[in-house]
């Protein structure tokens, strides 16, 4: 079975059926949340700018996979007027501007909420609505590394390793937006009352580490890099390249699985004890040449199946056909573009199948006439 074409459950299924998200076009974060509101099910509308359109580009930002799209110039009053008409009819509203720049445009919270006091309003930024980087610009790398998750990932004796823009952009700033939005709505469902869910991806990837510090607290972690049990500090949780230049990860952490890893390395017979930190050097050498002895394909299927806790690292398009993600249909196929499927899943309200990302302005005057708001869309 390879990834399929469409999912289980028809557009419009989904534990968040029924409940109108407005997105105010950004970058990154802000369309990640609105992206997984989507995959749930929410009907979200992406107000686009004005301006020329590639639409070639479009319709591969993923991260506007099911969601509609209308245009409105947040400058001009028409389009303000048909972004609070929105708002006036929506659960939620997201925003990923800079402090400050949506009141200016006359769609911030007090405007929004004067039309609909149940409105969730989500606020995504990097430093947050206040501080004193607060109206600073930045990027996912500037974020981490203020908050020491950068520093925490790599080597030792090595630079920090950059862990692509998940860390912050995404885990501690889409995902902690979403996580916020969600439970301000369920308040919203008890009381009627809507709020401002402020979401910085400062505070989100500093609670990703919430782990770390209590490890710390305990003295089982040191604040240095590539020392650690789960930063490649020991050679038990580490990465070794094989025969043909790939790559196996390896986390037998556990007695018994570290049992089961030395068994099927061949080299049971050759190891000392491994929680002594002074034989990692000769541990970490004994694994990489016993890797080095055969091509990765050839040591997947010796650790496949078992407890030894070893994976081969695949590329992206080599993930699209294990088995184990085809059996489980982790990706799905939409309008010819592979792509991750929904997550996490639901026995009662499976999620919507993903619906092709919008052009911009696509579905103006449909959502405007079924959200039955005044004005016009481009």
């Amino acid at each position: 079975m390879s990834h399929q074409e469409s999912r289980r459950t028809p557009a419009g299924a989904g534990p968040l059926a029924g409940v109108r998200v407005v997105e105010l076009a950004g970058l990154g974060p802000a369309p990640f949340c609105g992206m997984l509101l989507a995959d749930l099910g929410a009907d979200v509308v992406v107000v686009d700018r004005p301006g020329p359109t590639d639409e070639d580009l479009a319709r591969h930002n993923l991260l506007n996979r099911g969601k509609r799209s209308v245009v409105a110039d947040l400058k001009d009053p028409a389009g303000r007027r048909t972004v609070l008409g929105l708002a006036a009819r929506a659960d939620v509203l997201i925003e990923g501007f800079r402090p400050g720049v949506a009141e200016r445009l006359g769609v911030g919270p007090r405007q929004c909420h004067d039309r609909n006091p149940a409105l969730v309003y989500g606020r995504m930024t990097g430093w947050g609505q206040d501080g004193p980087l607060a109206h600073s610009a930045g990027h996912d790398i500037g974020y981490i590394a203020l908050t020491g998750a950068l520093h925490a990932i790599g080597r030792a004796g090595e630079a920090p390793r950059v862990p692509l823009n998940l860390v912050g952009d995404f885990g501690g700033g889409g995902m902690y937006l979403a996580v916020g939005v969600l439970g301000a709505l369920l308040r919203a469902r008890q009381d009627g009352a809507g709020q401002v869910v402020d979401a910085a991806i400062v505070d989100g990837a500093s609670h990703l580490t919430t782990i770390l510090y209590g490890m710390l607290a305990a003295g089982r972690w040191r604040d240095e890099r590539g020392v650690n049990l789960l930063d490649s500090g020991v050679p038990y949780y580490d990465v070794y390249e094989t025969a043909d230049g790939g790559h196996m990860g390896v986390g037998a952490l556990e007695p018994r699985f570290y049992a089961e890893f030395v068994r099927l390395l061949g080299v049971r017979d050759q190891v000392p004890p491994h929680r002594e930190p002074s034989v990692w050097p000769q541990l970490r050498k004994l694994f990489a040449e016993a890797f080095r002895t055969r091509t990765r394909r050839e040591w997947t299927e010796v650790f496949a199946g078992t407890d030894a806790c070893v994976a081969p690292v695949l590329s992206f398009q080599e993930a699209l056909a294990d088995p184990h993600l085809t059996a489980r249909e982790t990706f799905t196929t939409v309008g010819g573009v592979p792509q991750p499927a929904p997550a996490p899943r639901f026995s009662g309200t499976p999620a919507a199948v993903p619906g092709r990302p919008p052009v911009p302005g696509e579905h103006g005057a449909e959502v405007l006439a079924e959200w039955d708001v005044a004005g016009a869309a481009g």
